[in-house]
């Protein structure tokens, strides 16, 4: 992965964004922590604690124009709930049921096969795994 996190400016522009001073300021947020999910009641949790003063509407516009343009993966596990993963390789995910966490999935665990044809004119853009755990329940 590329140092997002020095070069938030460059990073924007190459992805077509505008950088402006709210955009850098969730994307130090986003990208300053490694690889990670975060839903955008939790970005704008984190950019209140930063001080940074932005509306939850402006949290998942920008969170959308970032996963519109590349540097966000979007991966929905319910009608109600969206993680945005820093991490944009195709890769799959554990749901953790009783915590509300997403969690990669180790490489080599999921195989697909047998994916049907789209139809015409259009081509598969991508496939998500979302396996939901919870814990195993004591007799």
């Amino acid at each position: 992965m590329f140092d997002k996190v020095q070069n938030l400016d460059v990073v924007l522009r190459e992805a077509n964004l505008r950088p402006t001073r709210q955009r850098i300021d969730l994307a130090r947020l986003l990208f300053s922590k490694g690889e990670r999910h975060v839903c955008a009641e939790t970005l704008f949790e984190e950019a209140r604690e930063a001080g940074v003063m932005v509306s939850l509407a402006t949290i998942y516009n920008t969170l959308h124009q970032f996963t519109d343009n590349g540097l966000l993966r979007a991966i929905t596990v319910d009608s109600s709930r969206t993680y945005f993963d820093t991490n944009t390789g195709d890769h799959h995910h554990f749901y953790l049921e009783d915590s509300n966490e997403l969690m990669d999935m180790p490489d080599g665990y999921v195989k697909i096969d047998n994916l049907p044809k789209p139809p015409e004119g259009l081509e598969i853009s991508s496939v998500d795994v979302v396996v939901r755990v919870r814990p195993t329940s004591k007799n």
